[in-house]
């Protein structure tokens, strides 16, 4: 992935401690060897710390505060998983809201394995196809959207995956979409603020 598709686009890694650190290692290498700046948005300042399958994992400096994080500072936005981090940041009302601007402002968005949990609680599920780790089907469906069992799926501008072994899937999708920016193109359709 030589070619530099994404040079001057800036993503926001939004995490809270207990993200599945390869779910935001891998995809922000990728998107870094593909030209975008990444930065680690949370809810505090200092570090957080990743999930490493099943014990504690490295800590990541954060880049950006979630009290001073607004979305059209980024381009685009990538949702790690892991139970903790999404289900701490879906309870966070600053965090939903910052995660909603990005498809109010039609930006794209990449969420996977529990990410997204976050389009379920901005209220952006309705009428998508997206696909999450299994447990999330049913809330997916209860918000109106229709899960599939598939490695990697893109709905109206958002890029959805199932777990650690579909990153390379992922990584590709995520790039291809978040890419449009680059071109100029707003993505999905317009979200009305609330």
């Amino acid at each position: 992935m030589s070619e530099k598709r994404l040079d001057g686009i800036t993503v926001a890694a939004l995490v809270a401690d207990g993200f599945e650190q390869v779910e935001l290692t891998e995809p922000m290498q990728a998107l870094r060897q593909a030209g975008a700046e990444v930065r680690i948005v949370a809810p505090k300042s200092g570090t957080v710390r990743g999930w490493d399958h099943n014990r504690w994992g490295d800590e990541f400096r954060v880049d950006v505060p979630l009290a001073e994080a607004r979305a059209e500072d980024f381009d685009a936005i990538l949702q790690p998983g892991g139970v903790m981090s999404p289900d701490t940041l879906r309870m966070d009302p600053d965090a939903v809201n910052f995660f909603r601007d990005f498809r109010v402002q039609r930006k794209p968005i990449a969420a996977l394995c529990h990410g997204p949990w976050m389009i379920v609680q901005a209220g952006l599920a309705e009428g998508l196809t997206l696909t999450s780790w299994p447990s999330l089907k049913t809330d997916i469906r209860n918000a109106g959207g229709h899960w599939v069992n598939e490695p990697v799926v893109e709905s109206n501008g958002i890029v959805t995956s199932r777990k650690p072994a579909d990153i390379p899937a992922f990584n590709q999708q995520m790039i291809l979409q978040f890419s449009r920016v680059r071109r100029g193109e707003k993505v999905g359709e317009q979200v009305p603020l609330c």
